[in-house]
């Protein structure tokens, strides 16, 4: 009885191991996964098509904005650096809702003492610091800011409720603003202006002091602006940290401005009281440069921004600017402004271009400044719309490069010797250009900056890039080219954020909303796409989007709309992950022609149960590699020799028609790899043993099928020495020690440098 126990006992635990492998087993099976074809659409990723925006990617029958057009009178004390202003706002509803509170932004509020703006940051011990900077770090109060709100009043003069949320403010509305109504109302505030260079602010705005007790003035931000709202996201309140910048209103401005009567100011608009506030002698230079159109002319010479300097007039002046459908409004004044202007002609308009600089910035800036603000305009009207503003003002403020319409702060001065290095020069000319581009990107095509950064500064880098090189070709732009993105591309992936991200949360701000964005365009336009089909496929957005509200989808709708590229893959990979590029060259084999049979063709005539005679004549191709294969054999081919060849080329064709085929002799097959997992085109340049090249460009759709490995056949007429992947270096590849056949050594740079 136990033994027959034991028996059935040691039956049981055998079925019940086996069992258990079997069960084993069957968790090796490969699990289901979701769709992860690189090449799929982004029907998911992106917000589905409506009445407001289209499939298409353009504006929809029923696309609608707001309007808010402001009456500003602003005061500046020179003496206490404080700005007193009212406004009146007339703000429209155009949406099909009804509205009960209105937000305004307050953006000079990220300077007040109780700003939570300062306290987002981390901060950490210094192992030593200037007393200057101790006493301000730890002992004295900071710069006090932001607007103090004298009241929000109505139409008919009565107190509005409004509650401020650091830099926001809500105006509750005593009903409810219908479609099509408008509401008007007004406010009084003042504030201390900073000195940008010591106090720091919202590093935008503020003043530069010299050391003769001269301030050169750059002002924005400095009234309260009406937030967007719009069918995608309602309002768009979102909270000003300091970095990601504005979504704004399209509105008229009607603005008087009052200052030192020593002072030359300019800003956005049309200026309406010009010899009230210009000499008669500037009048007529103004006159003149109206229809100059080869070089600026001085309106305000450095003789008199010279003797204004040292007048610090007690006595007033008023500048009165007007501007038609813009969205904010920006001026510069001060005593030692130098002023030249000259004419742009862009279609039927005569645009002018300005300067404004103190003398410290000659004479780099009367050289340069107006000219590139006049190439710019040009340049970019060409690639979009041509440009519709009166003018493009850029501004010599120090250590700036920041952008409002039709007026622009950049920097770029000679050191204190008077030297110009290349470094500033370009640095300046590159500032200058990028600068005045934003009138484009995102004042006329009004993305909004403060949730999609790449949508403005993006597209305005990519476009500074074709500027620069169209005004000097030996321009040292480093954004835009695609191996300049390759060190933040190969970079920690724990420091990389997709493009996709809000601005105030990525570490690379520079490289992440300027540099790849770029990058992206100008790998679309020289590599995916051409120069025709993007450059077409980029004016139609352009064009269908200026004076309105674009999203991301809206962008990449039309690229693909307008030129009938599937884009979508790259959008995927380039936009909203930190994919990279890196293909490779995995293997090389070499071919030769034979009429002799080789083991690899009968064996496959067996395995099938056929007959090789049976086929008729055969030419048999063999591996380079292959032992069998007899030496002499290993020769470029003379198809006259290879009779089976000969003959049906005689038979088929005519002598033309021979004389006209292709006569290849050598014969390769080379099987690229993509270590990276971004799909890009493949570019292989061949390199022949007579010092000749050949470039082949396979589309990205070549690793559609499978995402590893992609293999081609190369049958040259030249023996191949040397294959070389993508280079130009125009994919962002950021491994290039794998792009090379037969594989050679890369020798590190820093090595390099250690040896040395």
């Amino acid at each position: 009885m136990k033994k027959s126990i034991s028996i059935a006992f040691l039956f049981f635990a055998s079925l019940t191991s086996f069992a258990q492998e079997v069960k084993k087993e069957e968790t090796k099976k490969d699990q289901g996964h979701t769709d992860i074809n690189k090449f799929s659409q982004m029907y998911a990723e992106m917000a589905t098509p409506n009445m407001f925006r289209t499939a298409s990617g353009a504006p929809g029958p029923a696309y609608y904005q707001q309007r808010a057009d402001y009456k500003i009178n602003v005061e500046l004390d020179d003496k206490l650096s404080r700005m007193y202003g009212s406004e009146t706002v007339t703000y429209y509803n155009n949406a099909p809702e009804s509205l009960d509170y209105l937000w305004v932004q307050l953006d000079q509020n990220i300077a007040r003492r109780d700003s939570q703006t300062p306290l987002i940051d981390n901060q950490t011990m210094p192992t030593s610091t200037s007393p200057e900077n101790f006493a301000k770090s730890y002992m004295g109060k900071s710069f006090d800011g932001g607007y103090n709100l004298e009241y929000v009043k109505d139409e008919k003069g009565n107190a509005m409720k409004y509650t401020i949320n650091n830099t926001m403010m809500r105006i509750d509305l005593p009903k409810a603003l219908k479609k099509g109504e408008k509401v008007v109302f007004s406010i009084k505030w003042w504030y201390n202006i900073n000195d940008y260079m010591k106090d720091g602010g919202n590093g935008r705005s503020g003043y530069e002091l010299f050391p003769d007790g001269n301030k050169l003035y750059v002002i924005a931000q400095f009234y309260p602006r009406m937030c967007v709202y719009n069918d995608v996201e309602g309002w768009q309140n979102m909270q000003f940290w300091g970095r990601s910048e504005f979504a704004l209103t399209f509105g008229n401005y009607d603005v008087k401005i009052t200052v030192p009567a020593d002072h030359i100011l300019d800003g956005t608009g049309v200026l309406q009281n010009r010899s009230e506030v210009y000499s008669a002698e500037q009048v007529k230079r103004w006159q003149l440069a109206e229809n100059t159109f080869d070089k600026p002319v001085v309106i305000v010479t450095q003789a008199e921004a010279t003797a204004a300097e040292k007048g610090f007039s007690t006595a007033k002046k008023t500048w009165h600017l007007k501007a038609e459908n813009v969205r904010d409004f920006a001026f510069s004044t001060s005593r030692k402004f130098i002023l030249d202007a000259m004419a742009v002609q862009i279609g039927n308009s005569k645009p002018m271009a300005i300067s404004m600089y103190p003398k410290e910035a000659n004479p780099l800036w009367e050289n340069l400044s107006t000219k590139a603000v006049a190439h710019t305009l040009k340049t970019y009207s060409k690639y979009t719309f041509d440009y519709p503003y009166p003018k493009a003002i850029s501004v010599s403020a120090e250590d700036q490069g920041m952008e409002y319409p039709m007026i622009c702060w950049n920097y770029g001065r000679p050191d204190d010797k008077g030297v110009i290095s290349d470094r500033v020069k370009y640095g300046m000319l590159g500032v200058i250009i990028h600068e005045v581009g934003h009138n484009f990107f995102p004042m006329i095509v009004n993305s909004d900056e403060r949730q999609w950064t790449w949508m403005d500064e993006g597209l305005n880098t990519f476009l500074e890039y074709l500027t620069e090189q169209e005004f000097d070709k030996d321009f040292p732009a480093d954004r835009g080219p695609a191996k300049s993105i390759v060190p933040y591309m190969k970079g920690n992936q724990q420091f990389l954020e997709p493009i996709m991200s809000h601005g105030d949360v990525v570490y690379n701000f520079g490289a992440n909303a300027y540099g790849k964005p770029a990058t992206g365009l100008n790998i679309l336009r020289e590599t995916i796409m051409g120069h025709e089909l993007f450059d077409h496929a980029f004016k139609t957005y352009a064009n269908r989007w200026k004076f309105k509200h674009p999203t991301p989808e809206d962008f990449f709708r039309t690229m693909e709309d307008a030129s009938a590229v599937d884009l979508d893959w790259f959008w995927k990979g380039w936009f909203y992950s930190t994919d990279v590029v890196d293909l490779g060259i995995k293997n090389v084999k070499q071919f030769y022609v034979t009429e002799d049979p080789t083991k690899e063709a009968t064996a496959s005539f067996n395995r099938r149960g056929r007959r090789m005679t049976d086929a008729g004549p055969l030419l048999y191709i063999v591996n380079s590699e292959n032992t069998d294969l007899k030496p002499e054999l290993k020769a470029a081919l003379e198809k006259e020799k290879v009779v089976a060849l000969n003959e049906y080329l005689t038979k088929n064709y005519t002598p033309e028609e021979r004389a006209a085929l292709k006569n290849p002799k050598f014969f390769y097959e080379v099987e690229f790899d993509k270590p990276g997992s971004l799909m890009m085109p493949i570019i292989a340049e061949l390199n022949f043993e007579d010092g000749t090249k050949e470039v082949h460009k396979f589309p990205v759709q070549i690793w559609r099928r499978n995402n590893t490995t992609a293999k081609r056949i190369f049958a040259t007429e030249k023996k191949v020495v040397k294959i070389q992947l993508d280079p130009k270096l125009e994919t962002a590849d950021i491994d290039v020690t794998n792009n090379t056949w037969p594989k050679e050594a890369v020798v590190d740079k820093f090595e390099q440098i250690e040896k040395k």
